[in-house]
Protein backbone atom coordinates (compact mmCIF):
# COMPACT_ATOMS: atom_id res chain seq x y z
CA UNK A 1 0.00 0.00 0.00
CA UNK A 2 1.62 3.43 -0.86
CA UNK A 3 2.36 5.93 1.63
CA UNK A 4 0.36 8.22 0.91
CA UNK A 5 -3.11 5.87 0.63
CA UNK A 6 -1.91 4.90 3.83
CA UNK A 7 -1.77 8.66 5.57
CA UNK A 8 -4.91 9.17 4.04
CA UNK A 9 -6.74 5.85 5.93
CA UNK A 10 -5.14 7.39 9.33
CA UNK A 11 -6.19 10.53 8.75
CA UNK A 12 -9.83 9.41 8.50
CA UNK A 13 -9.90 7.51 11.20
CA UNK A 14 -8.15 10.32 13.49
CA UNK A 15 -11.06 12.24 12.06
CA UNK A 16 -13.79 10.01 12.81
CA UNK A 17 -12.11 9.37 16.40
CA UNK A 18 -12.17 13.33 17.12
CA UNK A 19 -15.69 13.41 16.30
CA UNK A 20 -17.32 10.49 18.09
CA UNK A 21 -15.46 12.13 21.06
CA UNK A 22 -16.64 15.58 20.40
CA UNK A 23 -20.15 14.27 19.90
CA UNK A 24 -20.26 12.14 23.06
CA UNK A 25 -18.55 15.20 24.95
CA UNK A 26 -21.59 17.02 23.81
CA UNK A 27 -24.02 14.54 24.74
CA UNK A 28 -22.98 13.94 28.31
CA UNK A 29 -22.91 17.58 29.07
CA UNK A 30 -26.49 18.07 28.16
CA UNK A 31 -27.59 15.54 30.13
CA UNK A 32 -25.98 16.27 32.92
CA UNK A 33 -26.26 20.20 32.91
CA UNK A 34 -30.06 19.37 31.94
CA UNK A 35 -30.22 16.60 34.64
CA UNK A 36 -32.23 14.43 32.43
CA UNK A 37 -32.02 10.85 31.78
CA UNK A 38 -30.80 10.28 27.95
CA UNK A 39 -29.63 12.22 25.26
CA UNK A 40 -29.10 10.98 21.43
CA UNK A 41 -27.78 11.79 18.00
CA UNK A 42 -29.95 10.32 15.52
CA UNK A 43 -28.15 10.43 12.72
CA UNK A 44 -29.88 10.44 8.90
CA UNK A 45 -27.93 7.86 6.78
CA UNK A 46 -30.65 7.76 3.91
CA UNK A 47 -33.35 10.33 2.66
CA UNK A 48 -35.32 10.43 6.19
CA UNK A 49 -34.23 7.17 7.20
CA UNK A 50 -31.80 7.42 10.56
CA UNK A 51 -30.25 5.66 13.58
CA UNK A 52 -29.02 6.21 16.95
CA UNK A 53 -25.53 6.34 16.27
CA UNK A 54 -24.68 8.02 19.81
CA UNK A 55 -26.08 8.28 23.02
CA UNK A 56 -25.97 9.23 27.11
CA UNK A 57 -27.48 7.76 29.05
CA UNK A 58 -28.03 7.75 33.09
CA UNK A 59 -28.47 4.24 33.55
CA UNK A 60 -27.75 1.30 31.38
CA UNK A 61 -31.51 0.13 31.07
CA UNK A 62 -32.37 3.36 29.00
CA UNK A 63 -29.70 2.14 26.34
CA UNK A 64 -31.67 2.62 22.76
CA UNK A 65 -28.24 2.63 20.75
CA UNK A 66 -28.52 1.45 17.21
CA UNK A 67 -32.16 2.02 17.48
CA UNK A 68 -33.58 3.39 14.11
CA UNK A 69 -38.26 4.32 15.00
CA UNK A 70 -40.22 3.07 12.83
CA UNK A 71 -40.47 4.95 9.32
CA UNK A 72 -43.65 6.25 9.13
CA UNK A 73 -43.38 8.65 11.96
CA UNK A 74 -40.92 10.54 10.54
CA UNK A 75 -41.32 11.66 6.70
CA UNK A 76 -40.94 14.44 4.78
CA UNK A 77 -43.27 16.67 6.29
CA UNK A 78 -41.72 16.58 9.64
CA UNK A 79 -37.79 16.45 7.78
CA UNK A 80 -39.01 19.97 6.39
CA UNK A 81 -40.34 21.17 9.39
CA UNK A 82 -36.69 20.36 10.87
CA UNK A 83 -34.92 21.36 7.48
CA UNK A 84 -36.45 24.87 8.74
CA UNK A 85 -35.27 24.82 12.03
CA UNK A 86 -37.61 23.48 14.30
CA UNK A 87 -37.38 22.74 17.49
CA UNK A 88 -39.65 20.54 19.44
CA UNK A 89 -40.10 20.03 22.97
CA UNK A 90 -43.01 17.90 24.82
CA UNK A 91 -43.31 18.12 28.58
CA UNK A 92 -45.31 15.06 28.81
CA UNK A 93 -46.32 12.93 26.01
CA UNK A 94 -49.06 11.70 27.62
CA UNK A 95 -51.09 14.58 27.44
CA UNK A 96 -49.53 16.63 24.30
CA UNK A 97 -51.49 16.13 20.90
CA UNK A 98 -49.03 13.61 19.06
CA UNK A 99 -49.74 11.58 16.08
CA UNK A 100 -50.47 7.98 18.07
CA UNK A 101 -47.19 6.12 16.26
CA UNK A 102 -45.13 8.87 17.73
CA UNK A 103 -46.51 8.33 21.09
CA UNK A 104 -46.32 4.92 20.85
CA UNK A 105 -42.90 4.92 19.89
CA UNK A 106 -41.81 7.24 22.80
CA UNK A 107 -43.49 4.62 24.87
CA UNK A 108 -41.44 2.03 23.78
CA UNK A 109 -38.40 3.63 24.38
CA UNK A 110 -39.81 4.91 28.06
CA UNK A 111 -39.84 8.97 27.26
CA UNK A 112 -42.18 10.38 29.39
CA UNK A 113 -40.94 13.93 28.25
CA UNK A 114 -38.53 14.76 24.93
CA UNK A 115 -36.67 18.08 23.30
CA UNK A 116 -36.09 17.65 19.55
CA UNK A 117 -32.91 19.88 17.88
CA UNK A 118 -32.75 20.16 14.26
CA UNK A 119 -28.84 19.28 13.31
CA UNK A 120 -28.26 21.23 10.32
CA UNK A 121 -25.35 21.91 7.72
CA UNK A 122 -24.75 22.89 4.38
CA UNK A 123 -25.71 20.02 3.29
CA UNK A 124 -29.29 20.03 5.17
CA UNK A 125 -30.98 18.39 7.99
CA UNK A 126 -27.80 16.05 9.18
CA UNK A 127 -29.54 14.80 12.47
CA UNK A 128 -31.10 15.49 15.26
CA UNK A 129 -30.29 15.89 18.65
CA UNK A 130 -32.88 14.45 20.77
CA UNK A 131 -33.55 14.76 24.96
CA UNK A 132 -35.57 12.36 26.64
CA UNK A 133 -36.89 12.68 30.75
CA UNK A 134 -37.83 9.15 31.14
CA UNK A 135 -38.97 8.97 35.19
CA UNK A 136 -41.91 11.51 34.61
CA UNK A 137 -43.17 15.07 32.82
CA UNK A 138 -40.15 17.55 32.42
CA UNK A 139 -41.11 21.54 31.47
CA UNK A 140 -38.21 22.67 28.94
CA UNK A 141 -37.08 26.24 30.04
CA UNK A 142 -36.11 28.57 27.00
CA UNK A 143 -32.84 28.07 28.72
CA UNK A 144 -32.90 24.98 28.10
CA UNK A 145 -34.09 25.12 24.12
CA UNK A 146 -31.31 27.53 23.84
CA UNK A 147 -28.35 25.36 25.29
CA UNK A 148 -29.38 21.98 23.22
CA UNK A 149 -29.89 24.71 19.68
CA UNK A 150 -25.99 25.81 20.63
CA UNK A 151 -24.91 22.41 21.03
CA UNK A 152 -26.63 21.67 17.88
CA UNK A 153 -24.87 23.80 16.27
CA UNK A 154 -21.47 22.75 17.60
CA UNK A 155 -21.80 19.47 16.17
CA UNK A 156 -22.71 20.73 12.93
CA UNK A 157 -20.27 23.31 12.48
CA UNK A 158 -17.21 20.91 13.60
CA UNK A 159 -14.46 20.44 11.49
CA UNK A 160 -15.11 16.71 11.83
CA UNK A 161 -18.45 16.56 10.55
CA UNK A 162 -19.14 15.71 7.37
CA UNK A 163 -21.85 17.33 5.29
CA UNK A 164 -24.36 14.32 3.46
Amino acid sequence: MPQDSLQIILDRLANNLKRDVLVQENLNNIRVTLDIDRVVLYYFYKHWKGQVTCESVNSSDLSIFGSTGPDECFNGEYAALYEAGRVRAIPDIETEPIEACHRNLLRTLKVRANLVVPILTRGGLWGLLIAHHCRGPHSWSASDIEFMQEKAKNIATSPVVIDN
